[in-house]
C-alpha cells in the first residue's frame, strides 16, 4: 500500500506542488526518503520517527520508503517534516488517507511531537488554494497564511491534535488572519531645516516611483531626508500588500503572522555582498532588492558600494524583477522598488568648499563619481545636490510643510494614476509607462516638447533619458493636477535630470 500526502517546494516565490509517498513494506527494517532531500529534508525521518514515539506510536520493523514526487525537483527546508508523517500515518491506518488527500502539509516537527512554524506559509496557502485544498500548518504559521482568504487554513500544536482532527475526536477551528502590523512611527518633514528643493525631489519620486540621487557633503541631510521618506508614501494596496508579504514570508520576516501596509524601507550597508543586494546564497533566497519590492532601497554611500554589485542593479530597475541563477537553482523574484541613493561628491566629502577640499579637487571629484557608471548613472530620473545647511537656518523654527500635507498630495497623485493605468498590465505608476502607453498619456504640449527636444540635443539625452524626463513630467504635471503636461513640468524635469551631469 502506498499512501499519499501532499506538500510543496518553494522556487523563489512560486510553491510547487509535491507529492509524499510512502510506503511500508516487507524486507530489511530502513527507514529512507528519496526524491532529491537535502540534509535537512533526510533528517526529517529521525524527527518523525521520535515524535511519533512520544505519541506511543512504533514503527514497524519493515522497510519504510517516503517518495518526494517530482523526484527531479530538489526539495529544502524542514518544512517536509508533517507531510511525511501525515503519509506514515496514513500508510499505517491511524488516520484515514482520504483525509489527507485534500491537505497540504507543512511544518517542522519537534522530537515531544510539537509543531514548529516555518517559513513560506504565504506562499503555500496560495497553492493550496490553488490545488483546491486545504492548508495544514503550525498554529503560529496559521495566521499569516489565513491572509490568502481562498482555502480553508488549520493550525495545530502538535502532531497529536492533527492525529484527533483527522479521526474526529478534536476537529481543529480555522486559523484566523493576523493583525494588521500598524506601521513604525515616522518621521516628519518639518523638522529638516532648508533643502526645500531636495524635499521637492522626494516628493517627486515618492509620487511616481522615480529612482533618486541626493549629492552632498557629510552632514547636509541625505539620510535624514531618506529617513523621512516612508513618511510620504502610500500604504500598500491589497494585492501589493500580498505580493510583498510573499516575499518577506520566504525571508521569515512576518512578525506573529501579521502582514504590513507600510511600504518597505530597506538600507543595506555598502559592506553588503552580491548575494545580500540581489539574492543568492543557499537555496537563492530574496536579496534586498526583492525585499524592497514595492517599496523603497536606500543605498547610502552609494559610490562605497562594489562596482559589481552596483551594476548588478541595472537589470532589476529596468525590468522589476531578477533572475538569481545559481548551478543548482534558478529562481525569479520580483523587484519593483524606487531606488534611492546618496552619495558624497568626493572621497573627502568637501568638493565644493575650497576651504575643506582636498589637493586633488577637482580631480578626486571625478574619480570618486566615476564608481558610478554612465549606464547606471542614466536609470536615476532624479539627481539633487544637498547643500550644507547654515548654522543660521538650524536654530529658526520649524518651518515647510509637514510630512502628512506631502503625503496627501502623493496619495492624490498616485490615485490618479491607478485610474490611468487600470486597464494597462504591468503598470501602475508613471514609472512603469512605455510604448503606446507613454506616447498617450506623457505627450507634452507643444511648448514642452519643443524644449525638451532642445535640452535633448544641448545635452546629449540619451533615449532612455529622453523618456524618463517625460516621465518625470507626467508625474509633476499628476501633483499639479493639471490633465496635459506643460512647458513648466517638463523644465523642472529637465532640471532634475540635468543637474549633475559631466556635460551640464
Amino acid at each position: 500500500m502506498v499512501a499519499r500526502a501532499y506538500t510543496v517546494a518553494f522556487e523563489g516565490v512560486t510553491a510547487r506542488p509535491v507529492e509524499v509517498q510512502c510506503a511500508v513494506t516487507a524486507g530489511v527494517p530502513a527507514f529512507s526518503i528519496v526524491g532529491l532531500p537535502d540534509k535537512a529534508v533526510s533528517e526529517a525521518r529521525d524527527r518523525v520517527r521520535t515524535a511519533l514515539s512520544s505519541m506511543s506510536i512504533a514503527l514497524p520493523s519493515k522497510r519504510i520508503t517516503v517518495n518526494l514526487s517530482p523526484a527531479d525537483l530538489p526539495k529544502e527546508g524542514s518544512h517536509f517534516d508533517l507531510p511525511i508523517a501525515l503519509g506514515l500515518l496514513a500508510a499505517l491506518e491511524i488516520i484515514p488517507e482520504d483525509a489527507v488527500a485534500g491537505i497540504v502539509a507543512l511544518g517542522e516537527l519537534s522530537l515531544d511531537g510539537g509543531l514548529v512554524p516555518v517559513i513560506g506559509a504565504l506562499p503555500a496557502a496560495m497553492a493550496a488554494a490553488e490545488d483546491d485544498r486545504a492548508l495544514l500548518c503550525p498554529r503560529a504559521s496559521g495566521p499569516e497564511a489565513a491572509w490568502v482568504g481562498a482555502t480553508q487554513v488549520i493550525g495545530a500544536a502538535t502532531l497529536s491534535d492533527v492525529v484527533r482532527h483527522f479521526t474526529g475526536q478534536s476537529p481543529l477551528p480555522p486559523a484566523e488572519p493576523g493583525e494588521v502590523c500598524p506601521a513604525p512611527g515616522g518621521q516628519d518633514l518639518r523638522d529638516v531645516r532648508g533643502q526645500e528643493r531636495a524635499k521637492r525631489a522626494l516628493e517627486i519620486a515618492a509620487a511616481g516611483r522615480h529612482h533618486l540621487l541626493m549629492v552632498g557633503t557629510p552632514g547636509s541631510g541625505k539620510s535624514m531626508l531618506a529617513a523621512r521618506l516612508p513618511g510620504i508614501l502610500p500604504d500598500l494596496s491589497a494585492a501589493e500588500a500580498l505580493e510583498t508579504s510573499m516575499i518577506h514570508s520566504l525571508a521569515g520576516l512576518l512578525d506573529e503572522g501579521g502582514i504590513s501596509r507600510a511600504r518597505p524601507f530597506r538600507e543595506p550597508h555598502h559592506t553588503a555582498s552580491m548575494a545580500a543586494i540581489v539574492g543568492g546564497g543557499r537555496g537563492a533566497k530574496p536579496g534586498e532588492i526583492s525585499l524592497a519590492h514595492n517599496g523603497v532601497l536606500f543605498m547610502d554611500e552609494f559610490p562605497e558600494f562594489p562596482r559589481t554589485v552596483l551594476e548588478t542593479l541595472r537589470q532589476p530597475i529596468e525590468t522589476g524583477e531578477v533572475m538569481v541563477a545559481r548551478a543548482n537553482a534558478h529562481v525569479k523574484y520580483p523587484c519593483r522598488f524606487m531606488l534611492v541613493a546618496a552619495a558624497n561628491p568626493c572621497k573627502c566629502g568637501y568638493l565644493p568648499d575650497p576651504a575643506r577640499a582636498c589637493a586633488r579637487v577637482p580631480q578626486c571629484g571625478e574619480d570618486y563619481m566615476g564608481r558610478i557608471s554612465g549606464p547606471l548613472m542614466d536609470r536615476f530620473d532624479l539627481r539633487v545636490d544637498v547643500p550644507p545647511v547654515s548654522f543660521a537656518d538650524l536654530d529658526l523654527p520649524e518651518s515647510g510643510e509637514s510630512s502628512a500635507e506631502v503625503a496627501a498630495r502623493v496619495a492624490a497623485a498616485r490615485d490618479l494614476q491607478t485610474t490611468r493605468y487600470a486597464e494597462i498590465a504591468d503598470t501602475r505608476v508613471n514609472a512603469d509607462i512605455a510604448g503606446k502607453a507613454l506616447d498617450a498619456f506623457a505627450t507634452p504640449d507643444p511648448e514642452g516638447r519643443t524644449l525638451l527636444l532642445a535640452a535633448a540635443e544641448r545635452f546629449g539625452l540619451s533615449a532612455r533619458g529622453y523618456h524618463r524626463v517625460l516621465r518625470v513630467a507626467r508625474t509633476i504635471a499628476d501633483l499639479d493636477g493639471a490633465e496635459g503636461i506643460a512647458r513648466p513640468h517638463v523644465a523642472e524635469a529637465l532640471s532634475y535630470r540635468l543637474l549633475g551631469a559631466k556635460d551640464a
